[in-house]
């Protein structure tokens, strides 16, 4: 395991490591361990001033240079991001606590979004017209749009950065990264694979910091677009006030994504995959399977039954652990609001089938919290109403593929679910009918590949456009259309025209 030596860590803006200035810092916490390991500094308003002007002067180098020169860099930052696997994959454990396994994931599917920003040669490609009226040719180019901000969470501490920055670099314009603080190694850790990959001082930036940092780039006049994943009462706030100074914005929010188990589906393959999808990463994920579905009171049973004697064989333990099925909670504050959901559910009259609230965990001192299963929920219950960032599960019994829709068509968000069967009319009618912005079906968590577009509905999204896929060209540029007529140096236009121009 790693040492409890306390780190000093830095920003990084321009190109090299810079010192914090405010004088606050905030700790960083090894969770597997509960203990202390890093302070980061918080930036101040005049800190992140200084790096939107130092990125402003990357961005007027950056967007001048060739798209095919922009593409050598972001291919040497791909071959350094894989290169590198194995000791970042660490990095994420360590801040995080994740496993070792489940961090090596997320930098395979950050690795998709890279591929992606290695398209924009031909996703920048415009449209172009000939002789629209008048010998006038008309076309349009996609321009970048300046200096732009991510401000990233804590969950997925490569995966959703790379995913939210890369297309944004590609396409020309300079980011400024606001990771969380809870995990600030790992994005100065990118950082330097954007140096060592070449890109020019001011292109890549990580300011890091809390509430103030994040108003100052939603207000500096200089930032022209925000993207944002965290919790939904913190994404509306940050569409509100970045709309509000004129910022594009796009801000993802929080789910509560169901699981519904249809009479003929398999349940093993059902089982196995709600434990994965609802438990992995100690179920801090904003796909994570919250509820499960099942559809009649004999195939409710049943489920629960296997479910419950599948949940006995999981194991919890340290992110360096390979025999771990998952790891520990991001900070004691976290484990202690997903013991209070746990406990007023109980309260509020859920059965509670499963109790992982005292897992057997070789060192006992880190976030650990076991997992979690309520049967019997119902949706006036707040662990139904609410997102549960932690490893408490839902059972919420239905008699019908009808009610089932009803019932998730009615929450408030909109983020991810999957049905599992094996009748092609009943997936058709759930896929035609559930107002969800990423649907499964058969597949445990059904987040797109990085090619398409990522994004939920409802309170799960706030703005324009969506993360991965094509969308992320269409927010990170604007159009310009230009009409153009090269005259014959014959011609000779000697009145002028006051009616509106035609063809």
């Amino acid at each position: 395991m790693t040492t409890t030596q306390i780190e000093k860590l830095t920003h990084f803006v321009n190109g090299e490591k810079v010192e914090g200035k405010s004088g606050r810092t905030g700790d960083v916490y090894n969770p597997s361990l509960g203990v202390k390991i890093a302070e980061v500094p918080l930036a101040s308003t005049e800190e992140v001033n200084e790096a939107v002007a130092l990125a402003k002067k990357g961005y007027e180098t950056w967007s001048k240079i060739s798209v095919g020169k922009r593409m050598d860099v972001l291919r040497k930052f791909r071959t350094l991001l894989d290169e590198n696997t194995e000791e970042l994959a660490l990095i994420i454990g360590k801040e995080n606590g994740k496993t070792i396994d489940d961090a090596k994931g997320e930098i395979s599917r950050a690795l998709e979004s890279v591929d992606l920003a290695l398209s924009a040669p031909h996703l920048l490609k415009g449209e172009h017209s000939v002789n629209v009226g008048g010998e006038i040719n008309a076309y349009s180019v996609h321009r970048p749009l300046g200096v732009v901000t991510c401000i990233a969470p804590f969950n997925f501490p490569i995966m959703v950065p790379v995913a939210m920055s890369t297309m944004a670099v590609a396409v020309g314009n300079a980011m400024i990264l606001k990771p969380s603080e809870k995990v600030p190694f790992s994005a100065l850790f990118l950082s330097e694979l954007w140096a060592e990959a070449g890109a020019p001082a001011g292109v890549w930036n990580v300011v890091n910091g809390d509430k103030e940092a994040v108003d100052a780039l939603l207000e500096h006049p200089d930032v022209k677009a925000v993207s944002f994943v965290g919790s939904t009462p913190v994404a509306e706030a940050i569409y509100e006030k970045g709309t509000k100074h004129h910022k594009r914005v796009q801000a993802f929010g929080g789910g509560k994504n169901n699981m519904v188990i249809m009479p003929d589906a398999d349940l093993d393959a059902a089982v196995n995959s709600f434990v994965g999808a609802a438990f992995g990463a100690a179920s801090q994920r904003c796909m994570a399977i919250s509820n499960a579905v099942p559809v009649g009171e004999q195939t409710a049973d049943a489920f629960v039954a296997k479910l419950t004697e599948k949940i006995k064989d999981l194991k919890i333990g340290a992110y360096d652990d390979e025999t771990a099925d998952f790891g520990a909670l991001i900070s004691a504050e976290s484990k202690a609001n997903v013991l209070k959901a746990l406990e007023g559910a109980i309260e509020e009259g859920a059965v509670l089938a499963a109790d992982g609230r005292n897992p057997q965990v070789a060192d006992d001192k880190g976030f650990y919290l076991g997992a979690t299963l309520l049967d019997h929920v119902t949706p006036d219950m707040n662990v139904y109403k609410q997102e549960v960032f932690g490893p408490v599960r839902n059972v919420v019994r239905v008699n019908t593929l009808e009610e089932a829709i009803d019932l998730i068509n009615a929450h408030e968000f909109g983020n991810g679910v999957t049905i599992f069967t094996d009748s092609g009319s009943a997936a058709r009618k759930f896929t035609e009918n559930i107002e969800v912005g990423m649907v499964g079906v058969n597949v445990p968590i059904p987040i797109p590949v990085g090619y398409h577009n990522f994004g939920g509905w409802k309170r799960s999204t706030f703005g324009e456009g969506q993360m991965f896929g094509p969308d992320t060209v269409r927010f990170f540029t604007k159009r310009k259309t230009i009409s153009e007529r090269w005259l014959d140096t014959s011609y000779n236009e000697n009145k002028s025209d006051f009616s509106f121009p035609s063809n």
